[in-house]
């Protein structure tokens, strides 16, 4: 049986991966030129799609380094979304009393 992923060759998830490495830079130089700010969702959502595709990138050169970098950033990422979106629930709830 033939590999689905062949249909597109390694291009494919070459260019995901390259995206990914684009809007980890893309995330950086926001943060360095002060358009974005560390302790945003927005941040975090950028960092963990930067990180998901740059996970799926190397299904064609799998690094167990690099996808471990990867995982933790996902992780970490997950989690700060998840504690600033529960933080914006709990002030919109308070604000209702």
């Amino acid at each position: 049986m033939t590999n689905p992923f062949d249909l597109y060759g390694s291009t494919l998830f070459d260019a995901i991966g390259v995206a990914g490495f684009g809007l980890y830079v893309f995330n950086y130089s926001m943060l360095t030129l002060q358009r974005i700010r560390s302790e945003s969702i927005r941040y975090f959502v950028i960092n963990l799609a930067a990180a998901s595709m740059v996970l799926i990138g190397l299904m064609n050169a799998f690094n167990l380094a690099a996808a471990l970098i990867q995982v933790f950033f996902i992780g970490s990422s997950t989690v700060a979304i998840i504690i600033r979106l529960r933080a914006r629930q709990m002030t919109r709830s308070q604000l209702q009393y």
